[in-house]
């Protein structure tokens, strides 16, 4: 399942953010977009999701432009969890899980034996078995994290689109639901899209990392290729060394302060 942005114009409210943006997102992937507040992250994935449609340009879903397909068909291959997912506080963890799988039900919304393995390897996976029972607004911020993750898993989606999933969570957790999210890529060859602002996190999980900024693509590449002290720099203001890092951790971006706006 490919995925790919073309001359993509987007914005709110007679505001443009994104501007011709091209993004190829691949199979297998996982692709971290980082880049300073405002520089159209989030807007990339929503337009993809096809959440916010573009002004101009398409998006392609295999080749298909996204807009000629219907919203069930969209959200089969594609889940989207946005930045903050509004709480249900009524709900039980597992009646949550089970929203993930409206799209692949009839008219009459009757759960089928399919319906509900994917419900059981979604809570299985993202390991929130335990916590099934339990209200979703009783939950710490890692377990509520993964909760909505598994509802999103529950779609059976090829391409998850994450915005911002480790926001308000302490570092353990943070590492924990990324720890998940590559579990997920490997194991089960879904392709992952999602904003990050640790960029330590970003190089660690992400084999590709899209940098924006103004609401274009700065640059892309691996983390080692596009996380340089120029870009650090350039796009997010601020002095930086890029160090080799312990064990599997390839590299470490330590921030030593901020450039000043005239010397950039």
């Amino acid at each position: 399942m490919k995925l790919r942005g073309e001359k993509i114009d987007a914005g709110y409210d007679g505001r443009l953010v994104l501007r011709q943006l091209d993004l190829d997102i691949e199979r297998g992937e996982i692709v971290a977009l980082v880049g300073p507040n405002g520089s159209g992250k989030s807007t990339i994935l929503r337009t993809l999701a096809r959440v916010l449609k573009p002004r101009a340009g398409a998006v392609l879903l295999d080749g298909k432009a996204i807009s000629s397909l219907s919203t069930r068909d969209v959200a089969r291959e594609l889940a989207l969890l946005p930045q903050g997912p509004a709480l249900a506080n009524d709900m039980a963890v597992e009646e949550l899980v089970w929203m993930g799988r409206s799209p692949h039900q009839g008219m009459l919304g009757l759960p089928t034996a399919r319906d509900r393995e994917a419900v059981e390897w979604a809570i299985d996976e993202t390991g929130v078995g335990p916590l099934r029972k339990r209200g979703v607004a009783t939950l710490s911020g890692g377990e509520r994290q993964r909760v909505w993750i598994a509802m999103a898993l529950a779609q059976q989606p090829e391409v998850l689109l994450l915005d911002e999933p480790t926001t308000f969570l302490d570092l353990s957790h943070q590492l924990e639901v990324l720890d998940l999210v590559r579990y997920l890529n490997r194991e089960h060859g879904i392709t992952v899209v999602m904003v990050l602002h640790d960029l330590n996190q970003a190089a660690r999980y992400a084999g590709r990392i899209v940098v924006v900024d103004g609401g274009c693509i700065h640059c892309e590449g691996t983390p080692a290729e596009v996380l340089t002290p120029q870009t650090l720099r350039d796009v997010f203001g601020v002095e930086g060394r890029v160090l080799a890092g312990p064990g599997e951790v390839e590299m470490v971006i330590v921030p030593l302060g901020r450039v000043a706006a005239a010397d950039r």
